[in-house]
């Protein structure tokens, strides 16, 4: 119905404070030392920036479960690169043939990050982001929650349950509902027109008289706040303006590398491509 935003909830909070005690146990036994493998250590640390470089992993899991599981495939790693060392591979012509690859795709990368971090500025950032801010239009938005059911019938059931106050809003959405049921806060055309109508006529602090139909089902809304919209922060869109900017840099980049190059093309057959006038 809108866009999915994923929030830090307690108890991924919870998750992480144990990961970093674990993490803080663990470095204080046998010297920090995760495993020896003929002779060569994997560390603690090791593991952990592993963990700290995964965040999808790193909300759902403990540093304790992963610890657990990485360390098998850093030993499985370990014997792997050993093996390949002992049979000597960096001199076969495979690994000479990789090396070039990635050597090469190692230098083009460099090359366009050198080019983005002298076109894609952090004062480009801020220029684009005062821009946002000041071609900005304030739109009402509000704060809501719902309960989503199949039926017409259990959606009046619930706000019959409402009005006579046998049962909380939240005890039912986690009954009843088939979505999440805060929305947070958001403006009229990021919900579906029928939503959007029923919502936005709605006062702070009530919840709505009849079902709500939408192609999703049946909604009972309760509108928690509504206010004014404001720009977002600079810190919440930075790096999604810096994303758009570096793009649009690239595409710049590769087009200035065309303009003064001299490039000639041959199709299949060998004959040469003529190349359209600009």
């Amino acid at each position: 119905m809108q866009k999915k935003y994923v929030f830090a909830t307690t108890a991924a909070v919870v998750v992480l404070l144990a990961g970093a005690l674990t993490y803080k146990v663990y470095a204080e036994r046998n010297n920090g030392v995760a495993a020896v493998v003929n002779g060569e250590q994997i560390t603690v640390a090791e593991i952990k920036e592993a963990y700290d470089q995964t965040p999808q992993i790193k909300a759902q899991v403990s540093f304790d479960e992963f610890y657990n599981r990485a360390l098998d495939v850093m030993i499985n790693s370990k014997l792997a690169l050993q093996a390949a060392n002992a049979a000597n591979v960096q001199a076969s012509p495979e690994y000479q043939k990789e090396l070039v690859s990635m050597q090469d795709d190692l230098a083009r990368k460099v090359y366009i990050d050198q080019q983005l971090a002298l076109k894609v500025t952090d004062a480009e950032v801020k220029k684009v982001y005062d821009e946002y801010v000041s071609g900005f239009k304030t739109e009402k938005e509000i704060k809501a929650k719902h309960i989503l059911v199949d039926t017409e019938e259990l959606a009046q059931e619930i706000i019959d349950k409402l009005k006579n106050k046998s049962a909380k809003f939240d005890d039912l959405a986690k009954k009843y509902s088939k979505d999440q049921a805060d929305l947070g806060y958001f403006t009229a055309e990021t919900m579906v027109p029928e939503f959007s109508q029923a919502a936005f006529a709605m006062k702070k602090g009530t919840f709505s008289q009849k079902p709500v139909k939408t192609e999703f089902g049946y909604h009972v809304i309760l509108v928690e706040d509504v206010r004014d919209s404001k720009p977002l922060p600079f810190d919440a869109v930075a790096d999604q303006i810096k994303n758009n900017l570096s793009q649009q840099a690239v595409g710049q980049i590769v087009a200035d590398l065309h303009q003064n190059a001299q490039i000639e093309k041959y199709d299949l057959n060998g004959k040469k491509i003529k190349e359209e006038e600009k």
